[in-house]
This record gives C-alpha cells, structure tokens and sequence, in this order.
C-alpha cells in the first residue's frame, strides 16, 4: 500500500530560516518530506490522490526543537514536592500530557534532561500517542545530597558513575546529563556557582559514556565547573552562566574559545518568564546576566534553543516565550529560527534527520499564520502541526 501524500502550500515556505520560498509548497508521504520548492513545482510532483492543505496567507517552517526540559515536572510553584507526591501511571500520565502541550506549541523533537524511574523512556513508548520525538537522559548524575538528588542519580567515586552510566544506557538513554555544579532547587546542596565534579572525574564519565556512543550533557552555572567540563570534553553545557558568586560572573574568553574550537554548544535554558527575571534585576545586572550570550554568539560557540521546562513558571507551551529574549538582546529573527531549528538538531546528532524541510527529511513542521521572520510572535498562532507525518491542529 501507498503512503498516503499531503500537499501544504502558503504563501511563504523557510526549508530553513534563512532561504525563504514565496508561495511555496511541502510535498510529504508518510513520515518524510518528498520536496519543498515553488508551489507549481511541488504540486507537479504529487500524485492525483494527494490530500491537499492551503493555508493562504501563513508560514510552513521546520519544526521547533527544545534542548532542555523536564517532563517530570509539572512547573507549577513547587514540582519537586508535586514529583515526590506522584508515581506510576499518574505519573507516566502528567509527562504524556506535558509533551502534548509541547508538540501543540510546535515542538516537534525535545531533549530531557533529567527525571525519575525512567518516565521520559516510558512517555516516548506510548506509540498510541501522537507526541515529539523525545531524546532522553533518565537520571542525571549528581553527588550524594546533590542537585536534583531526588531523580535518583547520586553517585560516590568512579565505579558508581560508571555504574549509572552503563545503567541510563541500557534503559535506552540518548544522552547522559550531569550535573556539575549545584543548583537553586536542592537546598543543602552546592550552591549554583560551586563546582560538584573536578575535570578528572567529569572525564571519567565522558570518557565512559563515550562507549556506548553517548554524549554529555554538563549541569553548569559556575565559571570553574564550565571550564572543566569544558576540558573534560563534553558535548553541551546547560545554563552556561559563568557564575563565581552571587550576581557575579567570570566571563573566561579562553574557555569560550575552546567551546567553539571543540564544538561544544551551550544551551541557554532561557524560560518564558525570562522577563520577570529582567525586572527583577534589573535592566542592567539582566544586560550583563544574559549577555553572556551574545558574548559566546560572537566567540563564535553554538547556541541552541532550551527552556528548562517544568521549573516554576517554565511552562510547556510556551517556547517562544522563551526565543524572545534573544530578540530583546538583539538577534536576527533569521538568527532565531535557526538556533531553534537547524543548530539545535545538528547539536542533538539530528542534523540530517530534522530541523530543515529538504527531500528525505522527517516530516516535522508546523504552519504559523503571519511571517515570523517579520514578527517573531508569529510563532505563537500554531495553525498545524506535524511531527513524523501525523498531524496535530493548533
């Protein structure tokens, strides 16, 4: 039997953010796009059956990519607490319906980052669910009485790390996160600036987690914890904040410069409530706070798009809440599509599966009413969604 064709066409097509087709079309069959072109061209290519959607005056773009998130976490004011009262099937339930949130808003692949007993792994088996392609950590690995503890990650000395590794990979893990300095949700534990890993130790897991063929994802706030898991080789490096102590930061260029050398991308975890926390600082600390990005931006460092869904106020279905603040500090539009899209896929080891429309590709995208390449809000009017060919309305 032939996979069934649906034929999109609108008056702007981007196979990529900074190629955009006027009055272009989106050939697919079954899961993966079969051309994207001019509308006569495509619709020459498509057989008499195809189904066919007009959406006049709208965009067809790649589906978003979200690097970071937690569907464990339900980001209300305390989602540890909600987590520690949740289990089974209650909980497998609340991360289904959180990725459902996400593909809703045009999220089409996640990466998360961090939950307990393996919930991103059971969310993604639920082939009966339309949801994102979700890439997964399972538990991250910390130190006894560390950040995120209560995942159920804590290791003592090399054999254990090693342990959990070889564990988190035979679950099914696409990546392993740890978390090398502490962070603002475990009391007790290190604070976000202080180091929980040396260099030594961070390349003891990266070296390990490189035998199942895994990447590291590194939990980093501090200045000294991003500079050794910069040496410790690992592939993204979470929040990248730079701290060193409270409203301060140690901007080190010459680690910067490794991170673009080395490919390492740093993902900003910026949440939709960034705003909040501008007023709450203030313009000024906000400028020099969230500058760090346009600084690594010009050294030449990957970014790519994340927002830490899950935490207090990181809402699901809201990610472009989360682009915007590239927007307040001055990014292309263009520049923003594509560290949502096409950086972030290639980052994930998805660059020739998703994150661009080309022939061969996954058929992940979403139609957006307006040019968000005019106004980035435009994201925000999701008409359709589709993620591997299924289709989901807005």
């Amino acid at each position: 039997m032939t996979a069934e064709e649906t034929v999109l066409t609108a008056r702007q097509v981007l196979p990529e953010p900074s190629a955009p087709i006027r009055d272009g079309a989106v050939l697919v069959r079954g899961e993966s796009v079969v051309a994207v072109g001019a509308r006569a061209d495509v619709l020459a290519q498509a057989s008499p059956d195809a189904v066919h959607h007009d959406f006049g005056d709208a965009t067809v773009l790649p589906g978003l990519v979200n690097c970071h998130v937690h569907l464990a976490f339900d980001a209300g004011k305390d989602p540890v607490g909600t987590l520690a009262e949740t289990s089974g099937d209650a909980l497998i339930a609340g991360g289904i319906e959180r990725a459902r949130q996400l593909l809703r808003s045009g999220v089409t692949t996640v990466r998360d980052l961090g939950d307990r007993d393996g919930l991103a792994f059971a969310v993604r088996a639920r082939a009966d669910e339309t949801l994102p392609r979700i890439l997964a950590a399972g538990a991250p690995i910390t130190v006894p009485g560390g950040h995120c503890h209560f995942f159920g990650g804590e290791t003592t000395g090399d054999d254990e790390i090693r342990a959990l590794v070889d564990a988190n990979a035979a679950a099914g893990a696409d990546v392993i996160k740890v978390m090398a300095s502490g962070g603002q949700m475990t009391p007790g534990g290190a604070n976000m600036w202080e180091s929980q890993f040396d260099a030594r130790q961070l390349g003891v897991l990266v070296e390990h987690a490189g035998r199942h063929g895994l990447p590291v994802a590194a939990h980093a706030h501090g200045a000294d914890a991003i500079e050794a898991s910069v040496e410790a080789g690992v592939s993204t490096i979470e929040h990248c904040t730079w701290m060193v102590a409270p409203q301060q930061t140690d901007l080190r260029e010459h680690v910067a410069k490794k991170m673009a050398e080395r490919g390492i991308a740093a993902c900003s975890t910026s949440s939709p409530n960034w705003r909040m926390m501008r007023d709450r600082m203030g313009p000024e600390i906000a400028k020099k706070v969230y500058g760090r990005l346009t600084w690594m931006d010009g050294l030449g460092v990957t970014l790519i798009a994340g927002t830490d869904a899950g935490l207090p106020g990181s809402v699901f279905d809201n990610p472009v809440g989360g682009l915007e603040l590239y927007e307040w500090l001055g990014f292309s539009r263009t520049r923003i599509l594509e560290i949502a899209t096409v950086d972030s896929a290639r980052v994930l080891g998805l660059g020739e599966v998703t994150g661009r429309l080309a022939a061969g590709y996954s058929a992940d995208l979403l139609v957006v009413d307006g040019d968000p390449l005019k106004a980035l809000s435009a994201l925000h009017d999701v008409r359709l969604v589709m993620a591997r060919g299924l289709q989901l309305a807005g």
